[in-house]
């Protein structure tokens, strides 16, 4: 008579995690993901708006210590951009202006004028966060009050336009954020369910033999917290392999990336499957403590 294979007990807490896991990795990458799509296009708009530039007109036949004074009071403006925390002033002479202007235009104004009409300019280009119209009309009037400065101008209608297109996309972009984190957190809270499906009269014969609420819950929140933390952090050693990827094949996209959000990014991805995993368990093994025999069936 051949031996009998010995059947394997139980064990409370002790349901299949391999499916668990791959399907929480998998809702988090979605998230992931459309959290890089957030943080490349909010880089994306403060690029935008620092690109804007405020031209600054002087008056005529500065000497060379005022042009050297104003640029050095341009730089130390706080609304002021900065690359490589070098200020971004730059100075626009009269002369180029005239070359800027015969090469795009193709007419030489010179020929027919006799002298050279233009003035000696700065170009400033500001920060993002001054880039509305009620900020960039104060910073108008505080350089018009400077000495040696003639006449500030910025086109108005492509501020107003940036930042009503912005304001429209990060609406859209939030609601669906919020729709997708909504959706994830239900199929993660479902997938934990199923998995606790099989667990149901285990769950009832431990509270039959008097265990505590608490001594049946333990195991599974135990278990379901450790398989969130495994998922988040497959789930962001993916995105990071993704984004490396994406970087490697289009590198203009290096431009808009930001190690900080991204890093914040990847901790709120193991922060939502340890606590998903966590309120998920929680709440389905309180549904089967307080289920009817009848109910389990």
């Amino acid at each position: 008579m051949p031996p009998t294979r010995p059947t394997r007990k139980k064990k409370l807490g002790s349901y299949p995690h391999t499916m668990v896991v791959f399907s929480i990795t998998l809702a988090l990458l979605v998230i992931g993901l459309f959290g890089l799509l957030l943080i490349h296009a909010h880089k994306l708009s403060n690029l935008v708006k620092e690109n804007i530039e405020m031209q600054v007109y002087l008056e005529r036949d500065l000497p060379p210590t005022e042009l050297l004074r104003l640029q050095q009071d341009f730089s130390r403006k706080p609304y002021i951009a900065l690359r490589d925390q070098k200020p971004q002033v730059r100075f626009l002479s009269k002369e180029e202006g005239a070359k800027q202007f015969i090469d795009q235009t193709g007419e030489d104004f010179k020929t027919f004028l006799g002298d050279n009409p233009l003035r000696d300019a700065y170009i400033l280009k500001i920060k993002s966060e001054y880039s509305d119209s009620l900020q960039m009309g104060r910073i108008e009037r505080e350089l018009k009050a400077e000495p040696g400065v003639h006449e500030v101008q910025y086109v108005q209608s492509l501020i107003s336009s940036i930042n009503q297109n912005v304001r429209k996309l990060s609406l859209v972009l939030l609601g669906f954020a919020v729709v997708l984190t909504i959706v994830v957190t239900v199929l993660i809270n479902n997938t934990i369910k199923l998995a606790l499906f099989s667990q149901r009269f285990l769950i009832r014969s431990m509270q039959l033999v008097g265990a505590t609420s608490f001594f049946i819950q333990r195991p599974f929140l135990r278990r379901a917290t450790w398989q969130g933390l495994v998922s988040g952090v497959l789930a962001a050693l993916l995105l990071l392999a993704l984004l490396q990827y994406a970087y490697l094949q289009v590198a203009d996209l290096r431009i808009l990336r930001d190690d900080r959000l991204i890093g914040v990014l990847l901790l709120v991805m193991v922060g939502l499957g340890c606590g998903i995993g966590f309120l998920s368990s929680y709440r389905a093994v309180r549904k089967y403590l307080g289920m009817s025999l009848d109910d389990l069936y």
